[in-house]
């Protein structure tokens, strides 16, 4: 067997908002290296347009609907109970999502959010679906274990960069750390290979790899512009431009993506209460100065200090 680990985030260049870094972990009966093909052929046979790139999946403007789905059945499957969070308290704890930090201001809009959001989502039958995939794929000799997430609000990240860090840092660190608690999960002697996508325009990790594995050397196999790959003890890791074409990661990607944008509804929700016509933001910068001018206002009247609300980069 070989435990199969896919990152990716969302959120990543935005001012507003949390950065969130989520990681899927499969078992295939794949040796390493034909681990990629046999899931992505599993896949393919058995969820159709189920799960890819969250770029592709989910477009601004085209409903979560087709995002939220492939998250649920994800998430459905990998639990003992085959159920899906009914709320988003529900979904942090299931995901293991807690902030480091204080919450944000609008966690009380976070706390009133009902899942499935999307009514479309809501009238359809998940668990059916998501056992009917998880049966195709047991038939392949691939389960999926466990999807986990981090999520770090402004707060948090303007703290990790008054310690010297960078935003790249910050990406690399969060993941590496989430990605190195899901490889406990592998068994004695089992190889475990992890994926993800490339950090911003970094090209070396081998130090940030031997930080999150506790590893006094590591060594590196591969370092060019579009992929760098090390050893570890009982496998390897890559990154790789465009990652998400490799399933694990896609699965990551789109529940990084998912969250993210029931933070960013909470968000703009929280804020269009105190100012009505206050139009809403997906944090990206330009919109997000424009955001900051315009809700100045109200961000002044709730007191709210702008570590909190913008991270810095």
């Amino acid at each position: 067997m070989t435990l199969v680990i896919g990152t990716d985030e969302a959120g990543y260049g935005p001012n507003l908002g949390p950065l969130v870094v989520a990681a899927t972990a499969w078992r295939t009966t794949a040796t390493p290296d034909a681990a990629e093909a046999s899931l992505a052929t599993a896949v393919a046979a058995a969820a159709p347009g189920l799960w890819g790139d969250s770029k592709k999946i989910y477009r601004a403007g085209a409903g979560l609907d087709a995002l939220e789905r492939g998250v649920l059945v994800a998430l459905a499957m990998a639990s003992r109970d085959r159920t899906v969070p009914a709320d988003w308290e529900a979904l942090v704890e299931r995901l293991s999502a807690h902030s480091h930090s204080d919450a944000p201001p609008e966690a009380g809009s976070l706390s009133q959010l009902a899942i499935p959001c999307c009514p479309a989502v809501r009238g359809t039958s998940l668990p059916p679906q998501d056992a009917a995939v998880a049966t195709m794929l047991e038939r392949a000799g691939i389960r999926l274990e466990a999807v986990r997430c981090r999520i770090v609000q402004p707060a948090e990240f303007n703290a990790l960069l008054a310690t010297g860090l960078n935003k790249s840092d910050i990406l690399s660190q969060v993941t590496l750390d989430l990605a190195a608690n899901l490889a406990t999960l592998a068994e004695a002697d089992e190889p475990c290979v992890i994926w993800c996508d490339r950090h911003g325009g970094r090209r070396r990790y081998a130090s940030l790899v031997a930080r999150a594995f506790d590893l006094s050397l590591v060594r590196p196999l591969e370092e060019t512009p579009r992929f760098s790959a090390y050893a570890l003890p009982a496998g390897r890791i890559e990154f790789a431009v465009g990652g998400e074409a490799r399933m694990p990661v896609a699965v990551a990607s789109m529940t990084a993506k998912y969250v993210r944008e029931l933070a960013m509804l909470a968000f703009n929700a929280y804020w269009s209460e105190r100012m009505p016509g206050l139009l809403p933001t997906a944090g990206y910068p330009v919109d997000a100065a424009r955001w900051r001018h315009d809700a100045a206002a109200a961000v002044a009247a709730a007191g709210i200090g702008q570590d909190a609300l913008w991270r810095r980069a």
